[in-house]
């Protein structure tokens, strides 16, 4: 069996996105002994902040609601501890690498692994704003996005 895989999601406020990941994921990693979700973090978040309500309502439909959720703003020691970091936008994506260097080796998009009409490593779309229907798309583009992620985890050697 391979290593424990460490897996971070990275969004900008984290209460939208990046939570929602989150939650996606544990629950499509809960009876993989060999993945473990880091949680998720903000490149500008406010550390206490509360997951957006859209957030925590397309989450508890999902069957993958996060409990007690209070934001924080990403940092070193979470990316040293993770295995694998995903980012929601090449935007997100450009500030980990350019603040944190040292750790490019180990972030990714969350959609690198999966296609969408033939192109791979689109940016998830930010639903601030804009409505429990954007929200449910996002966490569509997760329920296809995690699964072809965690086939990537799986598949590398630490």
């Amino acid at each position: 069996m391979n290593s424990e895989k460490r897996a971070l999601f990275i969004c900008t406020g984290n209460t939208c996105r990046s939570p929602m990941a989150e939650g996606i994921f544990r629950k499509a990693v809960k009876d993989k002994e060999n993945m473990v979700s880091l949680g998720s973090a903000g490149v500008s978040a406010f550390d206490g902040d509360r997951i957006s309500p859209d957030t925590d309502k397309e989450l508890k439909q999902r069957g993958a609601a996060l409990e007690n959720f209070k934001s924080r703003s990403v940092t070193k020691e979470m990316l040293a501890e993770a295995s694998h970091v995903f980012a929601m936008t090449n935007s997100h994506l450009g500030m980990l690498v350019g603040s944190f260097p040292e750790y490019a080796d180990k972030c990714y998009l969350v959609c690198d692994f999966l296609e969408i009409d033939g192109e791979a490593g689109l940016d998830v779309p930010d639903p601030i704003g804009m409505g429990p229907r954007a929200y449910k798309q996002v966490g569509e583009v997760f329920e296809h996005a995690i699964p072809s992620l965690i086939a990537f985890m799986e598949s590398e050697e630490e």
